[in-house]
């Protein structure tokens, strides 16, 4: 066979060979694309039910957080009534099938709710996340904690609304307020109440990963081994999110019913003390003095419930916090026999 016929069919071999290596390499490049794209949209419905699943939590704890701080916050009327009352038995502590109701203390009272009003003043313009952190925490702590902090300084003391409540949540993190990209709330010191940051950061801990501020590899086979990994961290942070919205209105739904039942019993000894001027507890019915002591013991059992911190903080930064059910039930057993003796 002559040489240019020989060089000829090599080229059309070598073409041919060519064209084949090329389809196949556009095929890669193809099937690269697609798996990026599944990465790309599985990472960004990640984010998307990451944060509708967060905002539920915080918008459930938000409300359970408020009414705690309203419930603190409305002790103030009662102990200025109580006060009022001469000759008035000591109230101690109550024990009910092994359950305990803290004894009346007026002074303690007055106090958490001075520090509940504190709070409850500033979060009309608080940062989301600021009333669920002080659930999450314990209510009364929060109280505490803020009664405390504006005490020890002329500045806070004299400050009220948002200015209050933003000058000692300052105060107990030890520094400026800031926020979180994640928890988008207020810092607060995590040696006064236990908690790190307010929003997400408190209510999941050390689980919150990266994924909504980062991209994912450029790579496809490690974008997608990437969001695999990242789907399955968001399911167990959705069902631990799904959990605690649950947990909150449900608790919050047991205060209300609580405090509905706190009402009915202040508003009659308001009626007998403040509007009919009954001052002498030895003068009273033995209705009245009945009411007078479920009502006190009413007001022990929504304190001891709001005591309560619905996130136990985990030691374990790669661990979500805790739902601290075992506080709860306990809560609520206490809950079941108190209104069983009053009702």
């Amino acid at each position: 066979m002559p040489l240019p016929i020989i060089l000829g069919v090599a080229a059309i071999a070598a073409g041919g060979g060519g064209i084949v290596s090329g389809i196949s390499g556009v095929k890669k490049m193809k099937d690269a694309n697609d798996t990026m794209e599944i990465a790309n949209r599985r990472h960004k419905e990640n984010i998307a039910r990451f944060e509708l699943k967060n905002g539920e939590a915080s918008t459930a704890m938000d409300r359970l957080g408020e009414t705690e701080m309203e419930i603190l916050n409305g002790f103030k009327k009662f102990s200025n009534i109580m006060e009022k009352i001469q000759g008035r038995p000591e109230f101690k502590k109550v024990v009910i099938d092994d359950i305990t109701i803290p004894k009346y203390d007026a002074k303690e009272i007055s106090d958490v709710s001075v520090g509940a009003g504190v709070l409850l003043g500033g979060l009309g313009s608080a940062a989301a996340g600021t009333a669920g952190g002080f659930a999450a925490a314990g209510a009364t702590t929060s109280a505490v904690m803020a009664l405390g902090t504006a005490s020890t300084g002329t500045a806070i003391a004299s400050l009220s609304g948002a200015a209050a409540t933003n000058a000692t949540l300052a105060a107990l993190g030890g520094g400026a307020l800031g926020s979180s990209a994640l928890a988008g709330g207020m810092a607060l010191g995590s040696t006064i109440l236990g908690i790190s940051t307010l929003g997400v950061g408190l209510l999941v801990g050390g689980a919150i990963f990266n994924f909504t501020g980062s991209g994912i590899s450029n790579k496809a086979d490690e974008a997608y081994s990437e969001v695999k990994k990242e789907t399955d961290e968001v399911d167990t942070i959705c069902k631990y999110l799904d959990d605690l919205t649950k947990t909150s209105a449900d608790y919050r739904d047991s205060l209300s019913e609580v405090r509905g039942l706190y009402n009915i019993k202040y508003n009659k000894a308001y009626k007998l003390i403040i509007k009919d001027k009954q001052y002498n507890w030895n003068e009273y019915s033995d209705e009245d003095k009945l009411n007078i002591q479920n009502l006190v013991l009413l007001v022990g059992l929504l304190y001891k419930m709001c005591q309560v911190n619905l996130v136990s903080k985990s030691n374990s930064k790669k661990d979500v916090n805790k739902i601290n059910k075992s506080g709860i039930k306990e809560a609520l057993a206490a809950k079941e026999v108190v209104i069983s003796e009053v009702a």
